[in-house]
Parts: C-alpha cells; structure tokens; sequence
C-alpha cells in the first residue's frame, strides 16, 4: 500500500454529473490532485456523448442542459453531438482546471483504514474520505433474453453499438425498444432497410404539448421514489412518455413507427410469436403469417447503472437497488451517486453535484449531515 495516495474526495466519472460535481468542488475551496482527484474511463473528454453514432447530430439532441458556471453557445446543429459536446466538455475541464485523469478503470471501492474508502484502479490506489460516484450507465447496456437467441444466424447489436443507418441498407431490421433510441433508429433506419420491424413490451406513451416544470418535477419525483425505497431506478425517460414531435408524426403516418408486441421467441431467421399470444395490434397478421425475417435484431433496450465497482461495500438493498437520501446513499454517507435514479438528465446531474459538494463539505468538517 505504500503507492497509495491520499485525497479527501475522489470523483468517479467526468460525464455531465462527474463534471459538475469537480466544478462545485473548486468552488468551495478544493485543490484538484491535492483535496480531490476525478477519474475517468474514458479516452478523452465527452463522457457518453463521445460514443454516439455520428448521425445524432446535436439538433437532434432532447435537452442538453449546459455545465455550471459555462454556457454551450453557438453549436452548429448540423455536427455530430459526440464531437460538439466532447468539445464543450474539454474546454470546460481546462477552463476550470480540473484535471482529469484519464484513462483510468476503477475496479474497486473497499473498506480502509480510519473510516477511509480504498479506490483501487488500473492506475494505482486513493484512500479518500468521500467519494462521488458519477459513473452513469453506458458501459451497461441492457441485453434481453429470449428464447432461441444463440441460433440467430443474423446480426444482434445494442444501442451501445449503433453504427448509423448506412449499414443497414437493403436488410430487414427488427428494432426492440420503445424509448427515444428506439425511434431515432428506426426513423433513420427505415429509408435504407428493405423492411423494418418495431417491437416493444409495453405500447408506447406518446406525450402531446409542452413538458413544462410542473410535468418535470412530477416525472422525477417518480423516479426519486423508487430509489427512495432501495429499489432499482427507471429512467426518467420511462416516466415522460416520448414527445409526439414532426418527425414521430411522419414516422406514424409512414407506418414506419407501427409499434408490434413482444415476440416470443427468435429462430435462426427472424422471430416468431406464439398462435396463442395476442398477436399484432392491427387487425391482420404480419404477411399473413406469425413469423418475421431478419437480417438485423437492433436492441434499443436501455441502460443499467454501471456501479459494481462498489459491490465490495454492499450497498444494495433487498429490492436490488441502492437507497439514497437525495444524492446520499443511505447505508454509508461518505458515498454520493450522481447522475443515478432521478439526477439522470443533464440538468439534474447539475443540482445533484452541487447538492453532494454541500453534504461532503459538512461530512469532512464533521458537522451533522442535513435530511
């Protein structure tokens, strides 16, 4: 142990949560790589974003709110968001100097010594007194399981993996998913494929007007409940319904975006559904028959949140969640998440950097933690 370096807090994560949370940091008086230290993953600045296929260009983009203290001006909606962001991204680490070290794979937060936690990395060991853990979810894409999955003989990808709609040209894609990537994809998708799919477990929510404040806090609160109570959390997206904009009008009326339930099983060449499930919510059956061809299964199915770096200190409840109060999770007050549950969208991750700076600040001057 005698590598190991000490700080008072280390940060998890340079997406939009872990930023925030480094900025709040310097601004109540922390000195980065003497009191605190962020530790990203990543190759370069960006967090997420920097994966995003190309075709999500950032007029695309549903609501990125900008980093404290520095506005996102003038973005061309033309570019790529991977780019327009990972730029935005580097200039605000440079500009407020919060030296990001990367790349850097956290493989472990133990117990130490002294009321200390050990973050273990490919990069050595920090003790530290708190931690904020910003690690989002993109290095955990949610795969399904169906039966007879192993013998597709087509391809299967995940959101994680999209590539653009190019790729897709002359194949016939089933797209699995009903949230906001699973009709990009398909939108883009459907002028090159020789045929698209669309299937989803649940129907779909389409939200029409404006998602004004009132609606905001509504759907957030939902999320903060289940966390609340040690459950694992659903994505505000899940609770929001998706925005019944120009484009998912064309792609209803196209019948591109003609939402099918979920099949019960994939063979070698497509998927089927049961004679007895209640097929298809049209009044007739897919080409008359209950089989479907493929080429392509795409999996628009979600997100998990990447945190088992931290499964040495146990912090999981019975309902398979990690319980929080507000950012705080609730069984070890030296450890907040942010960008988890409710502070997932990019102006939550915002208040719930500042909001675990605040508790960290009373946490290290030993001053009682507020409710």
């Amino acid at each position: 142990m005698n590598n190991t370096r000490e700080v008072e807090v280390v940060v998890i994560g340079a997406g939009q949560a872990g930023l925030a949370g480094a900025y709040h940091l310097r601004r109540a008086g922390f000195e980065p790589d003497r009191d605190f230290v962020v530790l990203d993953h990543s190759p370069g600045p960006g967090g997420a974003w920097q994966f995003r296929w190309p075709s999500l260009t950032y007029g695309k983009v549903h609501g990125m709110h900008a980093l404290p203290g520095m506005e996102l001006t003038d973005a061309d909606p033309a570019r790529p968001s991977a780019e327009v962001i990972g730029d935005y991204f580097d200039r605000y680490e440079r500009t407020f100097d919060l030296r990001v070290r990367r790349p850097v794979d956290v493989r472990a937060v133990r117990e130490g010594h002294g009321g200390r936690l050990l973050v273990e990395t490919s990069r050595g060991v920090w003790s530290t007194r708190a931690l904020i853990n910003a690690t989002g979810t993109w290095d955990r894409p949610f795969w399904p399981r169906y039966p007879g999955q192993e013998t597709f003989r087509g391809r299967q990808l995940h959101t994680a993996q999209y590539p653009g709609p190019e790729e897709f040209a002359g194949q016939r894609v089933v797209v699995v998913g009903g949230g906001a990537s699973g009709t990009q994809h398909l939108l883009e998708i459907a002028p090159y494929a020789a045929a698209t799919t669309w299937v989803t477990r649940r129907p779909p929510v389409f939200r029409e007007g404006p998602f004004d404040e009132n609606a905001g806090r509504a759907a957030v609160a939902l999320v903060e409940e289940r966390v609340r109570q040690g459950l694992p959390p659903r994505s505000v997206v899940s609770v929001t319904g998706l925005p019944l904009n120009d484009a998912i009008r064309q792609g209803i009326e196209d019948g591109v975006l003609d939402r099918q339930p979920m099949f019960d099983r994939i063979t070698p060449t497509g998927v089927d559904w049961r004679w007895g499930s209640p097929l298809l919510e049209r009044s007739r059956e897919l080409g008359g028959s209950r089989h479907v061809d493929a080429d392509v299964i795409l999996w628009a199915t979600g997100f998990r949140a990447a945190i088992d770096h931290l499964t040495p200190l146990r912090l999981r409840e019975p309902g398979g969640g990690i319980r929080l109060e507000g950012t705080r999770v609730a069984a070890d007050p030296r450890i907040h998440l942010v960008g988890y549950g409710p502070s997932a969208s990019t102006i939550g991750a915002n208040r719930a950097g500042r909001a675990a700076v605040r508790d960290i600040r009373r946490l290290l001057a030993q001053e009682p933690v507020a409710a």
